[in-house]
């Protein structure tokens, strides 16, 4: 049977009681002038007490502070490492020259297991560069083991890795600034990328008074589907009867090549990008080889068959998605060496992910480390066994941010159209569930969703792919300047991009390499997304649970 969310009056008057009593993670927007950045010009606050003694200090139960010393750049900081029982490491910076009295989350990739701070697409924030924010993140309660074997007999790793690893490495980083400080920050930030986006829109869900802005990049936020169905059906859909590889890298150029014959100029401008991917509808028969023609100038039908099953996605025998439809946009062919290899014999990507989860993640009581791909059943009954309880605490794809919004919280959802990683229809599908379930007008008052033509997963690509996502939301958390427009760059190339559904329009004048030459256009006619398929009830509100961790089993 189909799984259908529960929507119970229990449900629904917990959801109220929360939202009645939440409050804003940070300080009243505006009552600071702004900056040129549209930022609170916040006074530089400096440390009461020195680097070293922060070890001394009680931050409760289960914290441990194994380390704290000066590192010194030109913004030196305390960067303190501990942990967070029972094994939740944490790194924090914290500056000892001035802090303008933020504080900046960041998550990270694929399944963690290392705590190394980064920000995604916020390098140009300024204070972010000046080194003048607090931040931290975590190593979502394991150590190493990206191929999924930490989760093995682990159900609190599972835990902490789903969502409480986040949550307490917040808790205790302010906790740690306010000691440091003597304040708390003035407001409160995340920004992750990937499974960072996961962890960013997971706090919106489950923990909304965290933060007051996050910047959610990419999310793999269908996290059970993301890593069983989608990633296996990358490399089942490429092999014959013998096991072999039917279609090889060497001809992703001569595919992406004909995608862009066939619809760059879609969108009024050849440039090498096709901004909205889901106008394009191209055939890979058109390339079919003749008879007697190179085969290296064409495709072969099982070739052709192959492209068009990698770009439509995993489906069962009778045509029922298994994913979201359209899995790898046309135009993204070239990053596709993810999953397509260069020759036979070779384990990709997306065996990897695929296989890490479905081992030991899909089934939390019952590892299977000798599972393979071949045993994963292409049917949708197969699909609730396989993707479900995990989806349950591990996906964040509640659509219902009520609390966040009336906390105050702002919402900046961004991806990169030639992701080859996870599909970028997964984050339009959460959008639009966020608007019908809470209305496009509040959704608007407090999310803003940007696609980047030509990017791939999380920066990089042929389009522009360095942008800053972290100063938008700043400004419109602090002074109530609302984002509308982010320019992305790369070495040869800037682009604006707009809130979606309006799109870069050439203005006519001047080089097409340069943003300001470019205005905003909103299509008459928006692309109504296609979420007919066999989960489509997972980007939904009332079926998520908090399991324990109990005699080593993971309890729901």
């Amino acid at each position: 049977m189909p799984f259908r969310p529960l929507r119970t009056t229990l449900v629904t008057t917990l959801v109220l009681l929360l939202t009645a009593v939440s409050t804003p993670a940070g300080a009243t927007p505006g009552r600071h002038p702004a900056t040129g950045d549209g930022l609170a010009n916040l006074p530089a606050v400096t440390p009461v007490m020195a680097c070293a003694d922060v070890t001394g200090l009680d931050l409760g139960d289960g914290v441990t502070i194994q380390s704290a010393t000066v590192v010194t750049t030109d913004a030196p900081y305390c960067e303190v490492r501990g942990t967070i029982a029972p094994a939740n490491t944490i790194v924090v910076r914290l500056p000892v020259n001035g802090w303008t009295q933020r504080y900046v989350q960041t998550g990270c990739g694929g399944l963690c297991g290392n705590a190394n701070i980064n920000f995604p697409q916020a390098a140009d924030c300024v204070p972010v560069a000046e080194g003048t924010v607090a931040s931290a993140t975590t190593d979502m309660g394991h150590q190493g083991g990206f191929d999924g074997s930490w989760a093995a007999n682990n159900p609190q790793a599972q835990i902490d890795f789903s969502y409480r690893a986040v949550h307490e490495t917040a808790r205790v980083a302010k906790a740690l600034i306010r000691a440091f400080y003597h304040r708390p920050p003035a407001y409160s930030y995340f920004d992750g990328c990937s499974d960072g986006g996961r962890e960013a829109l997971m706090e919106a869900q489950r923990y909304p008074g965290d933060f007051d802005g996050i910047a959610a990049g990419a999310p793999a936020n269908n996290m059970a589907v993301q890593n069983t169905f989608h990633h296996a059906w990358n490399v089942l859909a490429n092999r014959d009867a013998a096991g072999d590889y039917i279609l090889l890298a060497d001809k992703l150029p001569l595919v992406h090549n004909a995608v862009l014959g066939a619809c760059d100029a879609v969108d009024g401008l050849a440039d090498g990008l096709i901004d909205d991917p889901r106008r394009c509808h191209f055939d890979p028969n058109t390339l079919r080889c003749a008879t007697g023609q190179d085969p290296s100038t064409c495709l072969s039908p099982a070739e052709a068959t192959v492209v068009r099953k990698l770009h439509d996605g995993a489906t069962d025998a009778r045509g029922r998605r298994l994913e979201p439809a359209i899995a790898h946009e046309w135009g993204s062919e070239r990053e596709w060496t993810l999953f397509v290899p260069t020759a036979q014999g070779q384990v990709v990507g997306s065996e990897n992910f695929a296989l890490s989860y479905l081992r030991y993640l899909a089934d939390p009581n019952h590892p299977r480390p000798d599972y393979q791909l071949s045993d994963l059943e292409l049917t949708a009954e197969s699909f609730w066994r396989t993707v479900l309880p995990s989806s349950t605490y591990m996906a964040a794809l509640d659509p219902d941010l009520t609390a966040f919004q009336r906390g105050g919280g702002k919402l900046l959802l961004w991806h990169g159209w030639n992701d080859q990683h996870i599909s970028p229809q997964n984050t339009l599908l959460y959008y639009d569930a966020m608007r019908r379930t809470m209305g496009a007008r509040t959704v608007d008052r407090f999310a803003k969703l940007y696609l980047f033509p030509g990017m791939a997963h999380c920066g990089g690509g042929e389009g522009p792919g360095d942008f800053d996502v972290l100063t938008p939301v700043m400004a419109w958390v602090e002074t109530g300047t609302a984002p509308n427009r982010i320019v992305a760059g790369n070495a040869t190339r800037t682009r604006p991009a707009y809130p979606y559904p309006t799109v870069a329009r050439y203005d006519g004048t001047g080089s097409i390499d340069d943003a300001a030459n470019f205005v905003p256009h909103t299509p008459h006619t928006v692309v109504r997304d296609d979420d007919s398929w066999v989960g489509q009830g997972l980007f939904s509100h009332g079926y998520q649970t908090s399991p324990r961790a109990v005699n080593g089993k993971l309890v729901l």
